[in-house]
């Protein structure tokens, strides 16, 4: 080679300034090309999981609309919007423009898996158990601009339940005054039969509701003392006033004789009882059953038993029903240590006024004011209550025709019978009134829950204990 060739080629390739500045042109250009990528998809993912968060919660919303009393398609759009991210509502997300609720939403259907599976009956406005919502909205694009795309468009859909899916377990204890005015004569419309007729007559609406196993259970199995294998919701039913443990089985075993009533004596003596029937489960053959058990003590004792009169109400002592609850929220308390995952519910039905003599509570005192004592009962009713809510139990009162006065061992503060049931209440939510039942106060309405007559009230309570429900949106 020329030597003077050669040495032209080894100073071109020597001189290699400037190259390195084009790679890392290109490089730039891509990793700020990938960095937009990234930015981009990274807002689109955090706003698509927003939106499906906020239409979750919308459907949710909508859901429990449908479950009160008196719901209608308006009002339960209006809780579908409230939770949806639609200006002005609590759910708004920033950076996203024209987010709407999209047309033909929120749905309302019948879902007849629902009503086979879950048991929610299509009693939710336009005879619905489901609502779906479809949100939408436009996420603007910053980099990706750069290939066209100035805007994205994200929707979500969610699908819930009404209330009538069922969270047991549940121990439920119902506690029913059976004191002698419960055998007075309820006229109203709703029953037209004796007070304790009627009220029994909610409590076997309340069975027919519960589960007393597992829902996909074609059986719940033989019992065993009044409870099955695998036990859900169990349910225990007390009186008031106590009866003598000779004689309890009385008010269950269809015998045509009456138990001995019992005084409110302090302290409470091992021979009495305010227990008819313990924890039991057997009072359906399985969750779907639609009929209640006949061979089941407490199904017997609440009169679903063919021939069967069930609780009867003797009376004799008068009305005190502090310790019932005490009692009751101690039987609770039991059957909660042997199921820890369960939930207490005391659910209690009386008229409110207490007014037991002091001949009738033997041992307590007559000037304390406090449990126990022949003053302030009603107020001692309160108190107990407050204190099995503190323990964690859901108490709920049903007033069933209380009256405009009473509860005249209270003086001061004065309550009413109707104060009474509604302060016996863990919350205004589980206060129920009947106050169509004869005898009753028109003025007794629970603001809360304004359904009455009991078996209306029994249902509504079913209701109350369960839960909406997000299900997968292609559910039938």
């Amino acid at each position: 080679m020329n030597k003077k060739n050669g040495g032209f080629l080894r100073r071109a390739r020597a001189d290699q300034r400037g190259q390195a500045l084009i790679f890392v042109t290109l490089s730039l250009t891509m990793l700020l090309g990938l960095a937009g990528l990234v930015t981009d998809v990274g807002r689109l993912y955090i706003y698509q999981n927003a939106l499906n968060a906020s239409t979750q919660a919308a459907a949710l919303a909508g859901a429990g609309a449908m479950s009160e009393a008196g719901a209608t398609v308006t009002s339960a759009t209006s809780a579908v919007a409230t939770y949806s991210s639609t200006t002005g509502n609590k759910n708004v997300l920033g950076g996203l423009s024209s987010i709407s609720i999209a047309s033909g939403y929120p749905a309302f259907s019948c879902l007849s898996t629902l009503t086979s599976v879950f048991g929610v009956q299509c009693t939710g406005p336009s005879s619905s158990n489901a609502v779906a919502v479809k949100q939408q909205a436009t996420m603007p694009l910053f980099f990706l601009q750069v290939l066209g795309l100035k805007t994205a468009t994200l929707t979500a859909t969610a699908t819930a339940m009404m209330k009538g899916a069922y969270i047991p377990p549940y121990n439920v204890v119902i506690v029913v005054d059976s004191t002698h005015s419960m055998n007075d004569t309820d006229s109203d419309s709703n029953c037209n039969n004796t007070r304790l007729y009627c009220a029994l007559q909610g409590v076997q609406v309340l069975l027919k509701g519960l589960s007393p196993c597992l829902p996909n259970e074609s059986s719940c199995g033989t019992a065993t003392s009044g409870n099955v294998a695998n036990s859900y919701d169990r349910v225990s039913l007390l009186t008031f006033p106590s009866v003598s443990t000779g004689t309890v089985a009385d008010d269950y075993n269809c015998g045509g004789t009456s138990p001995t009533t019992e005084s409110y004596a302090n302290p409470f003596p091992s021979t009495s009882t305010y227990q008819v029937v313990n924890f039991s489960s057997d009072y359906r053959s399985s969750d779907t059953a639609s009929s209640l058990s006949s061979s089941s003590n407490v199904v017997a004792a609440i009169g679903g038993k063919s021939g069967c009169t069930g609780v009867q109400a003797i009376g004799g002592a008068g009305t005190y029903y502090a310790q019932v609850i005490y009692t009751a929220q101690a039987y609770l308390a039991t059957e909660q240590s042997s199921y820890p995952n369960s939930q207490n519910v005391l659910i209690l039905l009386s008229d409110g006024n207490a007014n037991a003599t002091a001949a009738k509570m033997p041992g307590a005192s007559i000037t304390s004011g406090v449990y126990m004592s022949t003053l302030q009962q009603c107020h001692q009713a309160v108190t107990a209550a407050a204190a099995a809510a503190a323990a964690g139990t859901r108490v709920y009162a049903v007033a069933y025709g209380a009256e405009a006065s009473g509860c005249t061992t209270d003086i001061s503060p004065g309550i009413t019978p109707c104060q009474t049931m509604e302060g016996i209440a863990s919350s205004p939510a589980y206060f129920f009134s009947d106050y169509t039942a004869t005898g009753g106060s028109s003025a007794c309405i629970s603001a809360s829950q304004p359904v009455t007559g009991l078996n209306q009230i029994f249902k509504a309570i079913l209701v109350d204990l369960s839960s909406v429900k997000l299900i997968p949106n292609n559910t039938t």
